[in-house]
């Protein structure tokens, strides 16, 4: 069984973006967005993958991801449920661990959001001094909810 431990954070400024690595492009949707179980679609680059997530518990949850081809991929996306996500992903090392960093488009512009996968939810990592709230446990910012509930419709007062 696959497991994914990941925590989720906004951002404070903008200091990043002079240690990014690497930039992809990724467009992905979604078959299923409940959030008992997600399966999702993604195009990163030049590849196509399907991916299975059960439900989150706490930083933690159930994860299957397959490489298919991107002809599959790309055909399955017009599938999926609207709008399409859409964004930049660009990847930073910190302390030996890799930050991903979303720049979102569409109706999620604006919104940019920092990842870091872990081994344990007990893990201790360094906090980049670019890292802001964390939002892990904040619904909104699960992909899958970015389609019913995109960032430009968010209360920017909660924020």
């Amino acid at each position: 069984m696959g497991t994914e431990i990941e925590r989720k954070f906004l951002l404070k400024n903008e200091e990043w973006k002079s240690d990014v690595t690497s930039k992809t492009r990724i467009k992905q949707g979604y078959l299923n967005s409940k959030k008992e179980r997600t399966v999702r679609i993604r195009v990163r680059g030049e590849k196509g993958y399907l991916t299975i997530k059960g439900k989150n518990i706490s930083a933690t949850r159930q994860e299957f991801e397959y490489a298919i081809p991107i002809s599959d991929a790309e055909s399955m996306l017009l599938l999926c449920e609207k709008p399409i996500i859409e964004k930049v992903r660009s990847l930073i090392t910190v302390n030996d661990k890799t930050w991903e960093i979303d720049e979102f488009a569409g109706e999620n512009k604006g919104l940019i959001v920092a990842e870091i996968e872990l081994k344990s939810e007990k893990e201790i990592f360094a906090i980049p001094s670019w890292i802001g709230k964390e939002v892990t446990q904040d619904s909104r910012y699960f992909n899958c909810n970015l389609i019913s509930h995109p960032y430009s419709s968010f209360d920017k007062n909660t924020l």
